[in-house]
């Protein structure tokens, strides 16, 4: 699997993936509003995850009137392994940077 640039919105998106649940999957515009960035940021950054294998994007498969069908994102497994170890090196860099051992106070 290719690796891809990880900036804060990227890690932001990966987030929201890493959070959802079959039940309750994520759609873009779902995933623009808890990840707080625009469409014009998520959507490339959810095409470059998709033909890097992280993730698999699927549409809707039941009508709903008055809206277009949504297309729903799922992290693939390997795709999975490296968004947590992605989220963990992310927090582990912010952890030393700022002194935060997380032991007792």
């Amino acid at each position: 699997m290719a690796s891809i640039r990880l900036t804060r919105p990227t890690l932001e998106v990966i987030k929201v993936l890493v959070a959802s649940t079959p039940d309750s999957p994520s759609w873009g515009l779902k995933i623009c509003d808890e990840a707080d960035l625009g469409s014009g940021t998520v959507y490339p950054i959810l095409d470059r995850l998709e033909q890097h294998g992280w993730i698999t994007g699927y549409k809707e498969s039941e009508p709903h009137p008055g809206r277009p069908p949504r297309r729903y994102y799922e992290l693939t497994a390997a795709g999975r392994v490296q968004a947590v170890e992605s989220l963990a090196a992310r927090e582990a860099r912010r952890s030393r940077r700022w002194g935060l051992s997380g032991g007792a106070a």
